[in-house]
């Protein structure tokens, strides 16, 4: 069954804080996966469960995007009930653990 998939206000800028840092917009490759990150996002409309639960919360899971030092954690919760899933935070991996309500410096 398909779920909707929905991203927060931070979730939205820090795909936009990643457009911008990966210079997509004048790399062609850079854009490629900036595309690919964007396809993993939506892609949680089918079988969102197949990501597993973060250890910082385990009502919370995550989608892991990317490569070696260059790996995005998608951070998203899943409302059963009325099939939607709420994208949180789109983070790079070498970061501190997720705090759900704590400020993001880089938001």
């Amino acid at each position: 069954m398909i779920y909707r998939v929905n991203l927060t206000e931070r979730a939205e800028r820090n795909l936009r804080r990643v457009y911008r840092a990966i210079n997509a917009k004048n790399a062609a490759h850079a854009r490629a996966w900036f595309n690919g990150l964007e396809r993993a996002i939506l892609s949680l409309d089918q079988h969102p469960a197949r990501g597993p639960v973060i250890p910082e919360n385990d009502s919370l899971r995550h989608l892991l995007y990317g490569r070696r030092q260059h790996i995005y954690r998608i951070i998203y919760s899943i409302d059963e009930r009325d099939r939607v899933v709420t994208v949180l935070h789109i983070r790079h991996g070498a970061r501190d653990a997720f705090i759900p309500d704590a400020p993001d410096d880089e938001d």
